[in-house]
């Protein structure tokens, strides 16, 4: 591989190149930034929703020992 860059310019290795991996896998670069922000945000939801549901349930739980014990 290096032998294929050796006599071409810098900015064919360092722009060039680049840009033309951005214009070919661009789509699939956005498609799975898409897919890993989503998922990052549907595991922080269900993470909210366990904890407030672990917070309701204990909530609830020593709110009712409590009462037993009168």
């Amino acid at each position: 591989m290096r032998e294929i860059f050796a006599g071409l310019p810098w900015w064919v290795k360092w722009i060039a190149v680049p840009v033309i991996a951005l214009v070919v896998f661009g789509g699939m670069i956005v498609s799975v930034a898409t897919f890993v922000i989503g998922l990052l945000f549907k595991v922080l939801v269900f993470v909210a929703l366990v904890g407030g549901l672990i917070y309701i349930v204990r909530k609830f739980m020593s709110n009712s020992s409590s009462r037993s014990d009168w």
